[in-house]
């Protein structure tokens, strides 16, 4: 997650997103916006807790989801979107939270 937060902050260019005006960090983002890893999730998926997120989704939920899936996201390391929804990135596998957007008023 240090090497997100970097290339967030130093202002590396933006691999694909979810609309044109504003895109995932290349650190988070491996493929495409049909075959990569990040995608916008139900907001019903996320609950907060006291020291982060916890997620937890199933098939329909993300592009890469093919059974059922929890992470837990601590706050510090949660990224903001760039729009009102959530979104994650999944990296290598379903089972590996790479980075996790959440909207402002969320945060």
């Amino acid at each position: 997650m240090i090497a997100t937060t970097a290339a967030i902050e130093g202002g590396a260019a933006l691999a694909h997103g979810p609309d044109r005006n504003w895109g995932y960090p290349p650190a988070c983002c491996h493929g495409d916006p049909v075959s990569g890893d990040c995608g916008k999730i139900p907001s019903a998926t996320v609950t907060p807790r006291p020291d982060g997120y916890v997620i937890i989704l199933r098939p329909g939920d993300h592009q890469k989801i093919t059974h059922q899936n929890r992470y837990f996201v601590p706050y510090d390391v949660v990224v903001p979107s760039g729009d009102d929804y959530f979104h994650i990135c999944l990296h290598p596998t379903e089972e590996d939270e790479n980075c996790f957007f959440a909207p402002a008023d969320a945060m």
